[in-house]
């Protein structure tokens, strides 16, 4: 007696085929000048190429002399991003408590932080900075409150979903129990996003040093400020040192966080 066998499995190879054809038509659409898409020149990249292998060609003889003088703009690159988190983390608990429906029942207060805060994480960071360092000057006063802005609306927005997707038996009993917003946050509601809370902390940490690089470049303090003077000068041999240093900097500081988040498990 043969082993019943299941009838093959249906194939619709209509649905994909039409994904695929959207996908390229938009793509083509992208490249159309006329609608307002990317503009990519050929003709441009085949006479130019020369001046770019030159440039590659410096960039792979790094320029390791230097690297003194870069130790200080990167150690204020680190200051930018350990302070401009430490900020955020003061901040954006409150916000993220305020933010989630559990936590703050107050529907129009909710709304309106909600609000405020897509607007604030919809701006880049260059802008910001851009637009302080005309405010301020130049330094790293900017650099820390562009890196504040980001990460407060990128933090209160995580944290306040995993507010929202909680175990809600805890908070529903301490509001039965007569408990007030603020109390219910603290004992229930925070104690089972505290872990993530950390999380996106360490997370916005390791973007901040990346982020104080570009920041930089518009006058906002930083490493970023010794990147746009080499490049000023076409020293692309010691454009590609910094490079390296900075991804050193950034390997160190993964591994550092990497560690961090297992013991938080």
């Amino acid at each position: 007696m043969t082993a019943p066998t299941l009838p093959p499995r249906p194939r619709n190879f209509l649905a994909p085929g039409l994904a695929a054809t959207a996908v390229v038509m938009l793509t083509v659409l992208a490249c159309q000048p006329s609608l307002g898409g990317v503009k990519i020149d050929l003709n441009a990249i085949s006479r130019n190429w020369e001046k770019g292998a030159t440039r590659l060609a410096k960039m792979l003889h790094p320029d390791w002399t230097i690297l003194p003088r870069t130790l200080d703009p990167m150690l204020e690159t680190l200051s930018m991003a350990v302070v401009g988190a430490a900020l955020t983390a003061v901040i954006a608990l409150p916000l993220s408590l305020w933010a989630a429906r559990p936590t703050n029942p107050n529907t129009p207060t909710r709304i309106a932080i909600r609000a405020v805060l897509n607007v604030v994480r919809s701006i880049p960071n260059l802008v910001y900075a851009t637009i302080l360092v005309a405010m301020v000057g130049v330094g790293t006063l900017p650099g820390v409150i562009s890196l504040v802005l980001f990460d407060v609306g990128i933090v209160v927005k995580l944290v306040s979903e995993s507010i929202d997707s909680a175990d809600s038996d805890y908070i529903e009993a301490g509001t039965a129990a007569g408990g007030t917003p603020t109390q219910i946050g603290a004992v229930s509601a925070l104690p089972q996003t505290w872990p993530v809370f950390v999380s996106q902390l360490i997370y916005a940490l390791e973007l901040n040093v990346r982020i104080s690089a570009i920041l930089g470049l518009v006058g906002a303090g930083g490493i970023g400020l010794v990147i746009d003077e080499v490049r000023g000068y076409y020293r692309y041999d010691a454009l590609a040192a910094i490079i390296i240093e900075l991804l050193i900097v950034i390997i160190v500081l993964e591994i550092v966080s990497v560690n961090l988040r297992r013991r938080l498990r």
